[in-house]
């Protein structure tokens, strides 16, 4: 039996044979087993009702706050991770998407941006389809950028709250696929074109996971840390007149 069953089931004995021993005190001392039953079937009547409180309102109220501040750990590890490694990335895709100019339209956003902007865009990533010229990415520095982050990656994996968000999880496996597959080449400057297609669709691939997520996380900032929404405003890969001096 396991440590943990069996410290519950000792705990449970204990409490049973506590509450046998005080009603037979109770019969001892005051002769009058017509009340001890009689409180004993009121309080099984309410049984139910009390399971009803603690399992289904205030457990889901603890849940709901558990899960809530986990969330929001779980953001400053998303934030962390667009800071080092996320916007750069999305910056070297951007360069290189032939298509690019209607999506900088939709994700140049500005600290004025409402709720309906926002879903907007969310709308118009439904039918985006991201496109990368491998031409226009120059693999070696791409590969030198990942591999410089693969501590960084790796303690990100290792984290536990990170495969509550299901979508960020596919980005950060996308991510640490394309650096497995870069690290794996020798002279990425000698590549056929049909391992150069395959890298194209790695790289697809972590771009169509990464701009989505970007966005997620800017709404997010802007409802609840505008001083951080401003500074990945000026640093937004999207919008080529961003500054990060405030002028």
């Amino acid at each position: 039996m396991k440590e943990d069953m069996r410290w519950k089931l000792i705990v449970g004995v204990a409490l049973v044979t506590l509450t046998l021993l005080l009603m037979t005190i109770h019969l001892i001392v005051f002769q009058d087993s017509h009340y001890l039953f009689t409180y004993l079937l009121a309080d099984l009547a309410f049984i139910p009702v009390e399971v009803l409180c603690v399992t289904l309102i205030i457990d889901s109220m603890l849940t709901s706050r558990e899960r809530q501040e986990r969330m929001e750990k779980l953001n400053m590890v998303i934030g962390i991770f667009f800071s080092r490694v996320g916007t750069p990335l999305i910056a070297r895709f951007v360069k290189a998407d032939p298509g690019t100019r209607p999506l900088q339209a939709q994700m140049a956003a500005g600290p004025d941006w409402t709720a309906d902007r926002f879903r907007a865009a969310h709308r118009s990533l439904a039918g985006w389809k991201c496109t990368i010229e491998p031409a226009r990415i120059h693999l070696e520095d791409l590969r030198e950028f990942l591999l410089g982050n693969e501590d960084f990656l790796l303690r990100i994996v290792e984290n536990p709250m990170v495969f509550e968000h299901e979508t960020f999880t596919d980005l950060i496996l996308a991510v640490t696929h394309l650096a497995e597959e870069l690290k794996a080449r020798d002279d990425l400057s000698l590549l056929p074109p049909s391992d150069i297609a395959h890298l194209k669709g790695d790289m697809e691939r972590v771009y169509s996971r990464l701009v989505p997520e970007w966005l997620k996380y800017m709404e997010y900032l802007q409802n609840h840390y505008p001083y951080l929404f401003s500074l990945a405003m000026r640093t937004n890969p999207f919008d080529e007149n961003a500054k990060v001096v405030v002028e």
